[in-house]
């Protein structure tokens, strides 16, 4: 591991390798947030090349953010169990191989197969519970700010490979535009094979923010699948857990499954090319990186259920007004600025409420359950989108709902308890 020759030369520096995992997390999540992503972005090259119906293809990526989220819990329970390299290095196997296995694709179920089961199992293992792990166990200080950055990433990756991708399908095909990522997502995944560390306790130092080397991490349970189902166990008899899957079930309702997956074929319904609505899009990366990192500064210094009241409440409304912007560039330009300001702002407070009940071990597998409700939130909107598009010819309706289900969820979170205490493990 060369994490140990490494981690010297950074102390002598006056760097924490805490913020080495930080970088070198950042660089796998926006890999995998970024490249493999953009499949929403390619719905309609498949569409046009393969002929196949809207309802088919948003199933199959409707699969692939379910398989995400329900990756979640047991992501987190293999990480304990097996190391950050290692799962990390099987999750980007994964998505490239199903990537590109799509490449050579005919019917149906193989997309499914590919982009539906691979992809989605693939990037459950990279989902948002591998940023949480390292929040939690490298940093006690700044680790609000930590989970921002790194749920930024994912924005990121949107910004690079989204327009990229978009001009590719269009000028090259949409097998091509695949390749750039897949290259990105193997080169990232080496790098956290050499370079990560899977707790400070293997470097003999302290978690950043505290004086005294790390105590090592307790004998991870022998069967990560038991190890997730008893958290959960534990979690569900907490009022406090259900408010936090419910909310965040509605976060996925109204960002990846629905806008990643349906923003740009919305567009495109009403008169505007399929690269400017990527552009569109990776203006929204744009705003939501600053306002996730903004988030994570914020969830250390404030009451968490103030600042997720006030980031449902603008998502709804901003989803409200979606259908009045008349589709030109300024009004989506709008759109862009305060929907992507907290499109996935939401993730810094929630885990940061999650560690503050559950407890900072327990934190990523209870977070990853949590997660689990964002996926099925984004599967049903997937799906759902796709359904009112092909018997409405429109998706309007999906999207009025999602943003009256966020007015919801800004109401519900204020039910939690102002400083929650912590649950026994």
């Amino acid at each position: 591991m060369l994490a140990k020759h490494l981690a010297p030369a950074m102390t002598r520096l006056g760097i924490h390798y805490g913020w080495v995992m930080v970088v070198l997390t950042f660089v796998v999540t926006l890999a995998s947030a970024g490249a493999l992503g953009i499949l929403g972005a390619l719905l309609l090259p498949v569409q046009r090349d393969l002929g196949w119906a809207t309802a088919d293809i948003s199933g199959a990526l409707a699969l692939r953010l379910l398989l995400y989220g329900l990756m979640a819990p047991f992501a987190a329970a293999l990480l304990a169990r097996f190391g950050l390299r290692r799962i990390v290095g099987l999750g980007m196997a994964l998505g490239i191989g199903g990537c590109l296995a799509s490449m050579v694709m005919t019917e149906v179920w193989q997309l499914w197969a590919s982009w539906g089961v691979m992809v989605g199992l693939g990037t459950g293992m990279t989902a948002l519970v591998l940023g949480a792990t390292v929040a939690n166990r490298w940093f006690v200080a700044r680790r609000g700010l930590v989970v921002g950055i790194l749920t930024a990433a994912g924005a990121s990756g949107q910004i690079i490979f989204l327009p990229l991708a978009s001009w590719l399908a269009q000028h090259e095909g949409w097998r091509f535009a695949l390749v750039p990522g897949l290259v990105i997502c193997a080169l990232a995944g080496l790098l956290m094979v050499l370079f990560g560390s899977n707790h400070p306790s293997e470097l003999g130092m302290p978690a950043y923010g505290e004086t005294v080397p790390a105590a090592p991490l307790p004998p991870p349970a022998p069967n990560p699948v038991a190890n997730a189902f008893n958290t959960l166990g534990q979690a569900s008899g907490s009022g406090a857990f259900w408010v936090l899957f419910i909310t965040f079930m509605i976060c996925g309702l109204s960002t990846a499954g629905l806008v990643q997956t349906h923003f740009i074929p919305l567009c495109a319904d009403f008169g505007m090319a399929e690269v400017e609505a990527a552009g569109v899009l990776a203006m929204m990366g744009g705003f939501n990186f600053v306002g996730t990192i903004a988030s994570g500064w914020l969830s250390d210094r404030y009451d968490c259920r103030k600042l997720l009241f006030w980031y449902y409440g603008l998502r709804g409304l901003s989803l409200l007004f979606l259908p009045m912007s008349d589709f030109s560039l300024y009004g989506l330009s709008i759109f862009a600025v305060f929907y992507g300001l907290d499109w996935i702002a939401t993730v810094p407070p929630t885990v940061k409420l999650a560690a503050q009940v559950f407890g900072r071990e327990k934190a990523p597998l209870v977070f990853g359950w949590v997660f689990v409700g964002h996926q099925v939130g984004s599967a049903v909107a997937a799906l759902g989108g796709g359904m009112s598009r092909d018997a409405l010819a429109s998706y309007l309706p999906a999207f009025y709902t999602a943003g009256a289900a966020c007015l919801v969820a800004a109401v519900l979170v204020m039910c939690l308890a102002r400083r929650p205490s912590e649950v026994a493990a």
